[in-house]
């Protein structure tokens, strides 16, 4: 009879279990169904996860299916509704002319884990975002930015990358380190107020983590993380990503240590010695944002900033310019045809370049680092197109569609400088290209990766001749997705030109 009795509440607990399931996945598919008559069309979403398992195996695939469901789409992270905007034109009036209701950023669980909410890239839009970035821009500016001191940096190291890629002429190797390392050095010599060689292992390892880390935020682990944020306190894959952040912070507190004990007040060297002497300027200031913690997370997010988009824009580059061997050959005729083989180029050249200058914006447009844009969030209530959008509704950019939108590109969908370039061969750019968005949140290293994507691409074409190796297979162009969207691993040939071909 004890036996038949148990086996009585066992057979209770299970059916009350498998029918308070079946209510709550009802509960959610009525929820569901409630939120999508309220907001613009969109893929239909799973119960709990939304579009998340598609968004993880197919994310390029997904999000070139968005723009069919017109200018704005819904999609479904996890629980909560993002807005997708699709044209140009609807990106512009939600970014720009109704910018203080979309230039907010939302709680990510995994990035406010890492930042605490400090920094500039992922923080809130309110007091601290605009001191941070105010001064960031300011400091930025005052160690050359935009000017021919910079300038010159670049096309210095521009020598240094093309050096060290012939180093291995003729042979194949994986190009990513030397250019991500050419990159950093541009933003560390403003940051830190120096370069590291290509042969600094120190240097080498963090470049390594710095790209591991940005891969895996994007990954799935870090979804799952968003999703469920309890499991910061257990051990798991997820503790690796904390780790590796941990491991870059350390670096950032290891210059911070050495610029303290070498800071001179009358003679600032660079951003963090700037950032220093705020603190101390600010201390009686209330309202100050500036502290050790913030100008941490800040250094942290200009460095990741400023070396991986640049650096990972200038690799698929070369992956198109192999795949467009005409493209790379026109290229070095029109520079060495204006430059010779020995001078440097300067921006002033770009105007005398007009087909490696729209080269070098095809391989922005064609590269589209970053598919979705940075995600913004609603700062309060606000209308878009007929539609009601919630306070703190997460706001993306579809990239990909805006980038390859064929009613504004004559080439929409394949690798060609034409796009970039009128009937009579002048360069010209559309309103639609807009890798560095637009509004509050613009990227404020706008202007140095220009310097950089014009200057090192002119440099190397200059100089080598890049091609594929015998049998090397081509690596899968959706790439490696995550903040970043990156090539996989690849391998190229160099063969240096000189005067004599």
């Amino acid at each position: 009879m004890w036996t038949t009795m148990k086996n009585l509440d066992l057979n209770s607990v299970g059916l009350s279990l498998s029918l308070g399931l079946i209510v709550l996945v009802l509960y959610e598919i009525i929820r569901i169904i409630s939120s999508r008559a309220k907001t613009p069309p969109g893929p239909t979403p799973l119960p709990f996860m939304g579009s998340l398992p598609y968004f993880v195996t197919k994310p390029m695939e997904l999000i070139r299916s968005m723009s069919q469901y017109g200018e704005m789409t819904t999609v479904y992270f996890g629980r909560k509704p993002t807005i997708v905007l699709n044209t140009i034109q609807i990106t512009k009036e939600a970014l720009v002319q109704n910018a203080s209701s979309f230039s907010g950023r939302p709680s990510v669980p995994l990035i406010d884990w890492i930042t605490k909410g400090y920094g500039i890239i992922f923080t809130s839009f309110g007091h601290s975002w605009r001191q941070q970035r105010r001064f960031a821009l300011h400091t930025l500016r005052n160690f050359g930015l935009g000017k021919k001191s910079v300038e010159e940096r670049v096309s210095e190291e521009g020598c240094y990358l093309v050096a060290e890629m012939l180093k291995a002429e003729g042979k194949p190797f994986d190009p990513q380190h030397a250019i991500h390392n050419a990159v950093s050095n541009i933003i560390c010599s403003i940051i830190f107020g120096d370069r590291f060689d290509y042969n600094n292992k120190r240097f080498a390892y963090l470049l390594k983590i710095l790209k591991n880390h940005i891969i895996q935020t994007g990954s799935l682990i870090a979804q799952i993380f968003n999703l469920f944020p309890f499991i910061k306190h257990f051990p798991g894959p997820h503790q690796k990503i904390y780790q590796n952040a941990e491991k870059l912070k350390d670096f950032v507190r290891e210059a911070l240590k050495e610029h303290r004990e070498t800071l001179d007040a009358n003679s600032p060297r660079d951003f963090i010695d700037a950032y220093l002497l705020e603190i101390e300027k600010q201390k009686s200031n209330e309202d100050s944002t500036f502290h050790e913690e913030n100008m941490l997370i800040s250094t942290a997010d200009l460095f990741l900033a400023g070396t991986d988009t640049t650096g990972t824009s200038i690799s698929w580059g070369l992956i198109f310019l192999m795949g467009n061997q005409d493209v790379q050959e026109r290229c070095h005729q029109e520079i060495v045809g204006v430059l010779g083989y020995d001078r440097l180029p300067s921006m002033d050249d770009r105007d005398k370049l007009p087909y490696t200058y729209a080269t070098v914006y095809e391989i922005q447009r064609h590269s589209n680092i970053v598919p979705l844009g940075v995600v913004h969030e609603t700062t309060q209530a606000v209308k878009l197109r007929g539609y009601n959008i919630p306070k703190e509704t997460q706001i993306m950019t579809n990239l990909t569609a805006i980038l390859s939108d064929k009613e504004h590109w004559k080439f929409p969908h394949t690798f060609n400088p034409e796009n970039f370039l009128d009937d009579n061969g002048h360069f010209y750019k559309t309103e639609s290209f807009l890798p560095f968005s637009l509004g509050p949140r613009v990227c404020l290293g706008e202007t140095l990766a220009k310097t950089e994507l014009f200057i090192f691409i002119t440099s190397l074409l200059q100089r080598i001749h890049f091609s594929w190796p015998p049998g090397e297979k081509r690596p899968d162009m959706d790439g490696i997705f995550s903040v970043v969207r990156s090539p996989q691993p690849f391998n190229i040939l160099c063969h240096s030109r000189d005067s004599k071909e």
